[in-house]
This record gives structure tokens, C-alpha cells and sequence, in this order.
């Protein structure tokens, strides 16, 4: 097989995003644009990827991390500069090499590994990815001669009347001859207005030395979508947005209004579990069947069990089990763990907690550094007072106790097991297994009092 290798363009700063944020780091779908290129890339069958980096090179290398080489484009001169920053990477190599953008988020593995395979079977130097555009209006126009092949692509602003009328566009992605192509980068010339060095002109260069230079059409105009400012982040948004809704549905999920659903790329969802409008899920998030998510909630980084309800709530970097039930309005904080057959109600705030089976805080409780046993039941504005000012600490609520409403736990304390805290206690000190604690002050009545204050303001 031939060998393959991979050079991705992440090197432009995105002038026209208007933005402090490297351009290709901008997200679409919770993800940057290049994660999704490198991630799409790193489905094809490769000896080398190569990202081509610039402004904001470390916080590329940052996020996609060690599984690319790096090469570094100083200054901006053009995509075929941009190329040759590889020169020493991939230049003695035998094999093909793709070249794709880092600004083309909807690009897929599919149409990629086509173009490979086109390129290959056709025994062509170099091959074009194009794309029917059904507004082509900007972009070059790819001119095939009679054998089908590339005779030669044109700008739009150099194209005649009739080459305008050509619906084939030029995408910006290739695949070359290794050796060749850097043979021919070698020749390329600065000789235009912008003073840059272009890739395209890499074309001519082998069409003169009588090499064959394919296309390969794909049947979606959308993968293609550079983004090279707000307006089209915004469609890419949109396509890929939809993209990953419709997976989703063919795979048994039930997306109530997909329009007003928002899934990142890498959420799984099992069948038979219901979207509701209104919910963003993100990140590393799974989530089993037969769930019920929404409406108006928002989900990152949780694995959720089977059968958890959880409505008007966000949760975030926790471990949620099955037949869970959650919000409306609740809170789930990083680094929770509420296991199988927990509740937790209307407003009520978990951080950092972990609850037990069958364990309850139904209504207007903040439980944090807290370890909750099974069936534990915490009463209506039941709180754990974790700080100090200075430090965090933990309470520790033992199997089958029972907290009154409106009790303060102050850590670190432990409610031993079956206990039993007043309504209306601050508890300071551990209370032992099976016992009552009561910690507020005896009630007293002062009866005529009220008669007496009204005396008293009158005079």
C-alpha cells in the first residue's frame, strides 16, 4: 500500500474573525476547528501527520497535543510556503501526501479517503478535491479537459464569461506526490500582488511538466466550508450541529426539537432516552437509555445511568447513576457522584458530594464536601458548612439518618448511622449512631408581650 502522509494549514491568525482567539481554536459544536480536521485526518490510514503552526502555536500544541509533529511558519507567505515549512519532515519521502486546512471543521474521513483513493487509482501527481458550488461566485473554477482530468484552475477575478458560468470550485484541499510536491514548491513564485507563494500554482508547475492532475468531486458542497470569520463559524455551527442531531436520532435517540438542541461531537447517547428543547450537552459526556434530559438543561462531562430524569438543571464533571431523578433548577457542581435511586430536588446545590443509594435532598439544600450514605434523607434547606474562610471540610452523613429542615452541618462533623438532627439545629459536634441531636435554643413564649410594645410606642 502506498504510504500516506497528512499536512494540516493552522497557521493564518484569522484577521477577519476580529477576535484575540487563534482562528482555528475558535469551536464549532464545543469543539476547535482543527481538533475536528486532526480528528477526521487521524482516520485515514497514515504514516505522518504535520500541522503547520504559527500564531498561537503553543495553544495549538496544547490542544491537540503529541500525536502530530509541529512545524512552525514564522511569517505568513501563502499556503505554499506554509507547505514547505515541512520541507524537512516529509521532502525525501515516497508516498502521497494530503494537504488540508485547518479552518474546514465539516471535512470528513469519508470524502477525504475518497480523494486518497481517486488519486491513487487514476496514477495522477496531484488531485483536487472540488465541490459543485451552486453560488461559485469568489471561488477558483476547476477547467477538466476532454480526458476529465484538471486542464487548469482559475481565479474568479481572472476567469472569462464563460469559465464564470463553471459550477466546479476548487476546496483548498489536495493530494500530491510527496517527492514531487516539494520538488515543485522549490519552483513556485512570489510574483503577485499579495507578494505570497500559493499552493494552486503547484498545479501549473506539474500540468507544464506534463504530469496528470485529477479532481475528485465530492457530493457535499457544505464539508467544504472554510471559516474565515463569525458569519461562517455560524453555518458551520449550524451543519454540524445538525450533523450530529440526526446521527443521534438514527441511532434510537428521541430529539424533541434538534433546532434547539445542542450535542458536542464526542457525546454518546444510548437509544430509547429523550431530548427535550432547550438542552446543551458537552464534552465527554455519556449518557445510558431510556434517560430523560431537558427541557432547558445543560450537561458537560457527566456519565449518566439508565433511566435518570433530570429537568432545568446543569451538571458538570460528575458521575450520575440509573433511576436518578434531578431538578427542576438543581445544581451539580465538579467532582460529585450521586449513585443509583437519588433524588435531588428544586434548587439544591451538589458539590463535590457524594450521595448514596436511595439518599434524598428534595428541596433548597447546598450539600458540599460531603460524603451522603444510603437513604439518607435531607430536609428542606439542609446545609453542609464547608468553609471557614481559610479551608474546606468534610461532613460525613451515615447510612439511614435523617436531617431536619433548615439544620446546619457544620464540618467536619459526622451524623452517624440512623441519627436523627432536629429541624432548626446547627450541629457542631458528631453525633453518635441511632441518636437524637438537638442544637438550637429552648423556645420561649413571653406572653403580653406584644401589648406592652404597642404601650410603649404610644407613649
Amino acid at each position: 500500500m502506498t504510504n500516506r502522509y497528512a499536512v494540516i494549514l493552522a497557521a493564518g491568525q484569522g484577521t477577519r474573525m476580529k477576535s484575540k482567539l487563534y482562528k482555528v481554536l475558535h469551536p464549532v459544536c464545543d469543539k476547535p476547528m482543527v481538533q475536528h480536521v486532526v480528528d477526521q485526518v487521524s482516520m485515514l490510514s497514515l504514516q505522518k501527520l504535520v500541522i503547520v503552526v504559527g500564531h498561537g502555536a503553543d495553544k495549538v500544541k496544547s490542544q491537540i497535543g503529541e500525536q502530530c509533529e509541529y512545524v512552525l511558519q514564522e511569517e505568513q507567505l501563502g499556503t505554499a510556503h506554509a507547505v514547505m515549512q515541512a520541507s524537512s519532515n516529509l521532502s525525501d519521502k515516497e508516498g502521497v501526501t494530503l494537504v488540508v486546512c485547518g479552518d474546514t471543521p465539516l471535512i470528513t474521513s469519508k470524502t477525504m479517503e475518497a480523494l486518497l483513493l481517486h488519486h491513487e487509482e487514476t496514477g495522477a501527481k496531484a488531485t483536487i478535491l472540488t465541490a459543485n458550488a451552486s453560488d461559485p461566485t469568489g471561488y477558483g473554477r476547476v477547467i477538466r479537459n476532454k480526458e476529465g482530468n484538471v486542464q487548469k484552475i482559475v481565479e474568479h477575478k481572472d476567469a472569462n464569461e464563460q469559465e464564470r458560468t463553471i459550477n466546479e470550485i476548487n476546496t483548498g484541499t489536495y493530494c500530491f506526490d510527496n517527492k514531487l510536491l516539494f520538488q515543485a514548491l522549490n519552483n513556485v513564485s512570489n510574483d503577485n500582488v499579495q507578494g505570497e507563494y500559493y499552493l494552486p500554482d503547484v498545479i501549473e508547475i506539474l500540468k507544464k511538466q506534463d504530469e496528470i492532475v485529477s479532481a475528485f468531486q465530492t457530493d457535499s458542497f457544505e464539508e467544504t466550508l472554510g471559516v474565515n470569520d463569525r458569519f461562517a463559524l455560524s453555518q458551520a455551527e449550524q451543519i454540524m450541529k445538525h450533523r450530529i442531531n440526526k446521527q443521534h436520532m438514527l441511532n434510537g435517540v428521541t430529539i424533541i426539537d434538534p433546532g434547539n438542541t445542542y450535542i458536542s461531537s464526542d457525546v454518546i447517547i444510548q437509544q430509547d432516552t429523550t431530548i427535550y428543547p432547550g438542552t446543551v450537552i458537552k464534552g465527554n459526556t455519556t449518557i445510558l437509555s431510556q434517560c430523560e434530559i431537558g427541557p432547558n438543561t445543560e450537561i458537560k462531562n457527566c456519565s449518566i445511568g439508565e433511566k435518570t430524569v433530570i429537568r432545568h438543571s446543569v451538571a458538570h464533571d460528575s458521575s450520575i447513576g440509573n433511576d436518578v431523578t434531578i431538578g427542576p433548577f438543581a445544581h451539580i457542581r465538579p467532582a460529585s457522584t450521586i449513585s443509583d435511586e437519588v433524588k435531588i430536588g428544586n434548587f439544591v446545590e451538589v458539590k463535590k458530594s457524594i450521595f448514596g443509594k436511595g439518599s434524598k435532598a428534595s428541596h433548597l439544600s447546598y450539600i458540599g464536601d460531603a460524603e451522603v450514605g444510603s437513604d439518607v434523607n435531607l430536609g428542606c434547606g439542609s446545609i453542609t458548612v464547608n468553609y471557614d474562610g481559610k479551608n474546606k471540610y468534610l461532613t460525613k452523613i451515615e447510612d439511614g439518618a435523617f436531617i431536619g429542615c433548615n439544620s446546619n452541618l457544620i464540618a467536619p462533623v459526622t451524623i452517624g448511622k440512623g441519627a436523627y438532627v432536629a429541624a432548626g439545629s446547627t450541629v457542631t459536634n458528631d453525633v453518635p449512631g441511632n441518636s437524637l441531636s438537638i442544637a438550637r435554643a429552648r423556645q420561649v413564649n413571653k406572653e403580653g408581650y406584644v401589648d406592652r410594645l404597642n404601650k410603649n410606642t404610644k407613649d
